[in-house]
C-alpha cells in the first residue's frame, strides 16, 4: 500500500479494519482514494452531489454514478436493493463509494439526507461481514452516521 494512502483507509482496503464510513483528509484529492482502491482489487465510485438539491436529481445522479441496472427504481427502498444486491456489479475484492457536494443536498433536504445516511449506514453494515465490504468516504464534511 502507497504511504501516501491515509492509514484508516489503508486498513480497510488490506482487509485488517472492516469497511464502514471513513474520514477523509479534506486537503486530499478524492481521486487518491480511488486509484488506492483499484489498486487493492476493489471497485470504486465516485458520487459527486454537487448541484442536486431535490430527491429526484439526487437518484438520478446515484443510478448514473453507480451505473445502477435499467430496473433501479429510482427510490429509496430501490436505492437500498441497488446497494445490498450487488448482483449487477462486477465482482472485486470490495467496493468504494466516495460521496463528494453531498452538503448542499444535505442542507437542502434534511430529511431526505437523513433517509439516505441511513440507507448507506444499513448497506455498510450488510456488507460489513462479507468477503467484499462497502466502504464509504464522505468528502470534505462529516455525514451524521457514524456506521
Amino acid at each position: 500500500m502507497s504511504p501516501e494512502v491515509p492509514p484508516a483507509l489503508a486498513a480497510v482496503l488490506d482487509g485488517r479494519t472492516p469497511a464502514g464510513v471513513l474520514p477523509w483528509p479534506a486537503d486530499r484529492p478524492v481521486a487518491d482514494a480511488l486509484a488506492a482502491a483499484g489498486d487493492a482489487g476493489w471497485n470504486a465510485a465516485a458520487l459527486d452531489l454537487a448541484d442536486v438539491g431535490d430527491k429526484a436529481a439526487f437518484m438520478a445522479r446515484c443510478a448514473a454514478a453507480l451505473d445502477f441496472p435499467a430496473y433501479f427504481g429510482a427510490n429509496w427502498d430501490a436505492l437500498a436493493d441497488c446497494l445490498t444486491d450487488l448482483s449487477w456489479c462486477p465482482p472485486s475484492r470490495g467496493r468504494l463509494l466516495v460521496v463528494t457536494g453531498w452538503q448542499t443536498y444535505a442542507s437542502a433536504a434534511p430529511e431526505e439526507w437523513g433517509v439516505f445516511e441511513e440507507v448507506l449506514a444499513d448497506a455498510v453494515g450488510y456488507w460489513r461481514d462479507t468477503a467484499t465490504g462497502l466502504a464509504v468516504i464522505m468528502a470534505g464534511g462529516r455525514g451524521r452516521q457514524g456506521a
